[in-house]
């Protein structure tokens, strides 16, 4: 494995680190909370999508796309990351394109993949509950699919409707972007108790009656979240096949998507840094810059070790998809404890709505929640590894 990146990768996060510099956003969100708007700069997303081609970057040429692969698209993640700019990337190109791709028919894919790539639409993956990690087989074994809500009601549940279409009734908390994604892919039960099984569905938001949609005040307000309700809303089966292998296909995305939002994580926490040691230069006590002290330059040394772990682990895990659970738990984790340690260092005005130490802060918080704990994070990795599953001769030592 080359571990270099190539000119083309490095102009890619030269180009976006640029674009991004000034948008951090610079406080509180305003009395209304941005209740009633999508969320992210419209203006800003479609500058990315048509000159950088952001949200086609890891897709197939054949479908408007760039053709890079999940390398390029972490670097971006890493940049936005980096800024804590409000983006539906994540969602779109992180969770609905890798889905539509593996599952979706050829006419699916031709119809919805190249509106992505442009930028023309965006999407998100709606799961009952908030089983987001699960479903994604982060912290747990998705197969079963009790995340998406078994039995006769719970979850989102599916019927056909009678002319070929299905309808969708439930409803699913804690969806990323699920207030202004243009297209809703839906996880529900469907075939009843006895024969159950889970299915993928796609919900035109534009056209789909019996859908109502509320953005939820959430921790990260960098990172939107919705309640999405289902009342008998017409939906499409993702694919042709009925009996296709939803849970692999998901766990395959969330391998992806976890070395995504590592990356996401890992620039998260270097800005949190750069800004920390910016902070610490300039501020004086007792007549020296703080940043002088031993003590506080012992404990950033500790962070900025933590800091190239964590990209360290993050960039393996964007060439190797495999170890994203476990380049995720470390990231969130890096993060966390930075900025905590940010805000502690920053003083009085680091849990301020005046300073943006808190937004990282927070996006740690929300991350893990969403996402992990680490410890289920890491919990799972070993078992995906078989890390605690006994080998013949322990069971034979042991007297099994």
């Amino acid at each position: 494995m080359d571990a270099a990146f190539t000119t083309e990768q490095s102009e890619i996060r030269r180009t976006l680190h640029t674009a991004l510099s000034r948008g951090v956003p610079p406080g509180p969100p305003g009395p209304d909370g941005h209740a009633t708007g999508p969320g992210y700069d419209a203006g800003l997303w479609a500058r990315l999508a048509e000159g950088l081609g952001l949200p086609g970057l890891a897709l197939d040429e054949a479908y408007g796309g760039v053709g890079c692969g999940t390398v390029e698209l972490a670097l971006a993640c890493e940049e936005v990351g980096r800024a804590l700019v409000p983006l539906p990337l994540f969602a779109t190109a992180g969770l609905a394109a890798p889905l539509i791709t593996a599952l979706g028919s050829e006419r699916q894919r031709a119809t919805l993949l190249p509106a992505v790539a442009r930028g023309a639409l965006t999407a998100t993956l709606a799961v009952p509950g908030g089983g987001l990690a699960t479903a994604l087989a982060l912290t747990g074994d998705n197969a079963d699919g009790a995340w998406a809500g078994g039995g006769r009601a719970g979850g989102v549940q599916a019927r056909p409707d009678g002319e070929g279409g299905w309808l969708l009734y439930g409803e699913a908390a804690q969806v990323l972007d699920g207030h202004s994604a243009g297209l809703l892919l839906v996880a529900a039960h469907a075939g009843g108790f006895a024969r159950g099984r889970t299915l993928l569905f796609l919900v035109r938001a534009d056209t789909a009656r019996g859908l109502r949609r509320t953005r939820w005040t959430a921790l990260d307000e960098t990172r939107p979240q919705a309640r999405v309700e289902l009342r008998d809303a017409r939906a499409e089966l993702l694919g042709d096949d009925p009996h296709a292998d939803v849970a692999a296909a998901l766990a395959a995305t969330g391998r992806t998507a976890a070395a995504l939002l590592a990356a996401e994580a890992a620039g998260a926490a270097e800005a949190a840094l750069d800004r920390t040691v910016a902070y610490v230069k300039e501020r004086e006590q007792f007549g020296r810059a703080i940043g002088s002290f031993q003590a506080v330059k012992h404990r950033l040394a500790d962070l900025y070790v933590r800091v190239q772990s964590a990209r360290s682990a993050a960039y393996y895990a964007a060439w190797d998809p495999g170890a994203g659970g476990l380049a995720l738990a470390q990231c969130l984790e890096a993060l966390r404890i930075l900025t905590g340690e940010a805000i502690q260092l920053h003083g009085g005005i680091g849990f301020t709505w005046e300073h943006e130490a808190h937004l990282y802060f927070k996006r740690a918080a929300s991350d893990e929640l969403l996402f992990g704990p680490v410890h289920r994070l890491r919990a799972r990795a070993a078992e995906t590894a078989g890390l605690f599953v006994p080998t013949a001769g322990t069971r034979k030592a042991v007297g099994v």
